[in-house]
């Protein structure tokens, strides 16, 4: 998998320029935190399931807490790590945490091909 570090907040209107073209993938993870880890390595372990035609964010919580903040207000949702977003068309069309971060899940979104 390609993580593209989100690590300022200029990224932001970047990542809502790139959804009217293709899916964009955020993940809020916690480095100290067991599962997120379980949440990233299910991500990635599943990831060929879900389409090639993305854009996916790695954003660490733990030292960028207020970016993190940030991209809940900017996409309406509620701070939470671990997190992923799917955001498309300058919206947030997918919200999930902890144990419900689950890759397969994402293919019954049904996200049109770019």
């Amino acid at each position: 998998m390609l993580w593209i570090h989100l690590i300022n907040d200029n990224q932001l209107d970047q990542i809502i320029e790139d959804s009217f073209q293709v899916p964009v993938f955020i993940f809020k993870h916690s480095t100290r935190n067991s599962i997120s880890s379980i949440a990233l390595h299910r991500l990635e372990t599943e990831w060929p399931f879900i389409r090639q035609n993305h854009k996916a964010y790695y954003l660490d919580v733990n030292r960028n807490r207020q970016l993190s903040r940030m991209v809940a207000e900017q996409f309406g949702v509620h701070h939470e790590s671990p997190q992923l977003l799917v955001i498309l068309n300058g919206e947030c069309i997918y919200d999930a945490s902890h144990l419900d971060i689950q890759a397969r899940e994402l293919e019954s979104l049904r996200v049109p091909a770019a």
